[in-house]
């Protein structure tokens, strides 16, 4: 019982300290946004047009629309270097490492610009997976879902001067600038758009943390889209067998070629301390999906990956379409 007490509390006592800080804090990230862009230069991203490479599509590639800020409305900018490289990420068991570093593809220059909608230089960059493959040295037959290419964007001023990633702080690229400089087009298998979304019912096969089902035995969700083509997401209560009357919290997962893979840091909407969240399960066990058939599939995750509540561990639920 002290338990969800202390849930109860820390639930509390979160909504009020957001309650007070939130216009402070909105101001501090204002003023923060400004001081970098009078530092130097930022490369906004106005439209990720595609940022997955799905495995036997012809047309695959990367694109991103992207606008230029500078303290002279972009015109201190003489050109933007792209560097292109590959992460291989499914290294087999004694397999060798096809990593590619990353080199030089193509520079932009800033007579090529257009402008904006707020008056400032635009430019557009495009490259097909044939293209990066060619670049980088990589065969098709070695790619793999979850495999990434990087792209990074590097700012030239005309001063010499330069701005790319390294440079980067989280209130850039979490913010309207979202300038993020460097991107990861990700290699996945194409999952259709109307497979895995609709009713579910959730079955628990091996127990969240205090022996009970991550979000109630038989409960019912609905999956949908995320933020790219082969994500799914629900929404549901966490650990409703307290009662404790919190609202759904969302969770995140991604289809990548037969295995369910779920991202970390995932919040649940409770707390013994910090903050319970859902991640990658510790084991290396991954849950399974038969891309022909979604009537039901199994997700593997770490409840509580941090040890927020004493000690986490690896749960695993099946979902079976309704």
């Amino acid at each position: 019982m002290k338990k969800l007490v202390k849930y109860i509390l820390g639930i509390v006592a979160f909504s009020a300290v957001f309650f007070f800080n939130s216009c402070e804090e909105g101001d501090q990230v204002f003023d923060q946004i400004i001081a970098d862009v009078e530092r130097g230069a930022v490369l906004r991203t106005v439209n990720l047009i595609s940022n997955e490479l799905p495995i036997g599509v012809a047309d695959a590639g990367f694109s991103v629309e992207l606008e230029v800020q500078d303290q002279e409305n972009g015109t201190l900018v003489n050109s933007i270097e792209v560097f292109i490289g590959f992460r291989d990420n499914t290294v087999p068991d004694g397999g060798t490492d096809l990593d590619v570093a990353e080199s030089l593809y193509s520079t932009l220059s800033s007579g090529d610009f257009t402008t904006g909608e707020f008056g400032l230089p635009r430019t557009a960059f495009a490259a097909s997976l044939s293209e990066m493959l060619a670049f980088t040295g990589v065969n098709e037959a070695d790619l793999f879902g979850g495999d990434q290419f990087t792209i990074r964007f590097e700012l030239v001023l005309t001063d010499g001067r330069r701005y790319s990633f390294a440079d980067n702080t989280g209130t850039l690229t979490g913010s309207f600038f979202s300038s993020p400089f460097l991107y990861t087009p990700t290699v996945v298998c194409p999952v259709a758009a109307d497979a895995f979304v609709g009713a579910y019912t959730i079955s628990q096969i091996d127990p969240s943390i205090f022996g009970v089902p991550t979000w109630g035995e038989g409960t019912e969700v609905t999956l949908s889209i995320g933020e790219t083509s082969t994500q799914r997401t629900f929404a549901a209560v966490y650990l409703p067998a307290f009662g404790i009357g919190q609202d759904p919290a969302d969770f995140v997962f991604d289809l990548v070629c037969e295995s369910v893979e779920v991202p970390n840091s995932q919040g649940s909407g409770l707390q013994c301390s910090s903050g319970i969240t859902l991640g990658s399960p510790r084991d290396g066990v991954k849950g399974t999906y038969d891309p022909f058939d979604d009537s039901s599939f199994t997700i593997y995750f770490r409840d509580d990956e941090s040890d927020d509540c004493g000690g986490g561990v690896d749960a695993s639920v099946r979902l079976t379409k309704v």
